[in-house]
């Protein structure tokens, strides 16, 4: 069966790829080697400007050439990589031969044997991994999340003013407002924002042990440790780990999916949240008549949108979890086991990605029935009873709230009229009596 959208095993490139196409060309197969290309012209480069005196022969106007080469990287010469891979049964090696075929096209055959020079694939691999999640992240991902969380924000300063009963161990609580139940969830992912946005992006570049043995032994004299860190800082943007064994130790890759899992999980919530107000009719769906919204039930409107928030950001959690506590651990100087992994980076990302879509669809159906929520403020009167007593305690009143304990757990409803004969039966000033009375759900509301 040919792979095309409808036979992909996987729905993110089945079903829901033309809404996570975006992150090709960071996390597919095409892109690892793009970014394997890229690492390696970019240190020939780098070993060029050092210069290596085998490399003083190499014209620098060469350079846009070799930039060209990733530059202008096709499908075609991924494809290419591909086949010499079938020869090789080495993906980075496959990488190389690729490059020294483009030397010799270019007149640079002398200088060949400088690409992938004392380097061993993790040089390239712990290179190139955390380089094109950096891009991905900050092209792609981060730009959504920010415009997400901005988009709540809004919602939060247009509903600022609607009071509206909280609810505590789902019990009716003191009355709050809406915009500011939602302005919690703003505040909590911009901290955590912060946060991811503070994490490095860490890579290895050291040799085949992460010593720069092979580079020491051929030029003892060059401070290659140094040339690593200049490297790694400046040509990709990356930070260095040193020391290191043959591959990156990816504590900073588990902090990063760590933090992407707080956002998740503060989303998630948010999407739970929003589900139960639409359950309580809280909120009203904007209605789109060409959609149904039950195959058997034609008057429903139902919050897909969230609940498919929750079980995206369900999957990637899951998956950015595995990720965290897998990657840090290898046997000794390594073993393979991240290598694999480490190509599924692109999938909790996409499925993070869909959840914010989700998100931005139903956040743009929502509308508030203030109806609702009134009427439910007006079922609770007995929620102005810690006012009412808070007051009474001010002013030393005898035992306030046993009286009101007394008044609102009597299993009676409660109402405006219940408490007004309650405040008129109160041994206190006339003017503390209009004070209470004066309290209400939809004021007390606090700051």
């Amino acid at each position: 069966m040919e792979l095309n959208h409808l036979t992909a095993i996987s729905p993110i490139d089945g079903r829901y790829r033309s809404k996570v196409d975006t992150l090709a060309p960071y996390f597919s197969e095409y892109a690892l080697i793009h970014y394997r290309v890229k690492v390696e012209v970019l240190y020939f480069i780098a070993l060029c400007e050092l210069p290596l005196p085998q490399l003083t022969g190499v014209d620098s106007g060469k350079f846009a050439d070799l930039h060209a080469i990733y530059e202008n990287f096709s499908e075609a010469d991924a494809l290419k990589i591909k086949d010499i891979e079938k020869v090789t049964n080495h993906d980075v090696k496959a990488v190389e031969y690729f490059i020294k075929e483009k030397f010799d096209a270019m007149g640079l055959s002398d200088y060949k044997e400088f690409i992938h020079f004392g380097l061993t694939s993790q040089d390239i691999n712990n290179t190139s991994v955390p380089l094109s999640t950096k891009d991905a992240m900050e092209q792609e991902f981060l730009p959504y999340l920010e415009a997400i969380i901005e988009q709540i924000s809004e919602l939060g300063k247009q509903w600022a003013d609607i009071p509206m009963l909280a609810r505590t161990h789902g019990q009716p609580a003191s009355p709050t407002r809406l915009g500011k139940e939602v302005e919690v969830f703003v505040v909590r992912l911009r901290e955590q924002l912060d946060l991811l946005q503070q994490v490095p992006y860490a890579a290895k570049f050291g040799g085949a042990t992460g010593n720069f043995n092979a580079h020491n032994v051929a030029y003892p004299n060059q401070d290659w440790h140094q040339f690593g860190d200049s490297f790694v800082a400046n040509k990709l943007g990356l930070k260095r780990s040193h020391p290191t064994t043959q591959i990156e130790h990816y504590d900073h890759f588990a902090a990063l999916f760590d933090a992407v899992k707080r956002i998740n999980t503060i989303l998630l919530d948010f999407s739970k949240d929003v589900w139960q107000y639409v359950a309580m009719n809280y909120f009203k769906q904007k209605i789109n008549p060409n959609e149904v919204g039950s195959s058997a039930m034609p008057h429903k409107v139902n919050p897909i949108d969230f609940e498919n928030a929750e079980g995206n950001l369900g999957i990637a959690n899951a998956l950015l979890e595995h990720l965290s506590a897998k990657l840090p651990v290898s046997r000794l100087q390594r073993d393979l086991t991240d290598s694999t992994v480490l190509r599924n980076i692109g999938v909790p990302i996409a499925h993070s990605l869909l959840a914010l879509t989700s998100l931005k669809k139903g956040m743009g159906k929502l509308e508030v029935n203030e109806a609702a929520i009134r009427a439910d403020l007006e079922n609770n009167w007995a929620v102005a009873a810690e006012a009412i007593q808070t007051i009474l305690r001010r002013e030393s009143y005898p035992n306030p709230y046993e009286a009101l304990k007394a008044l609102t757990r009597t299993g009676d409803k409660i109402t405006q009229d219940t408490l007004l004969s309650f405040i008129d039966g109160l041994e206190v000033s006339d003017t503390i009596k209009e004070e209470l009375k004066a309290i209400t759900p939809f004021n007390y509301i606090g700051k």
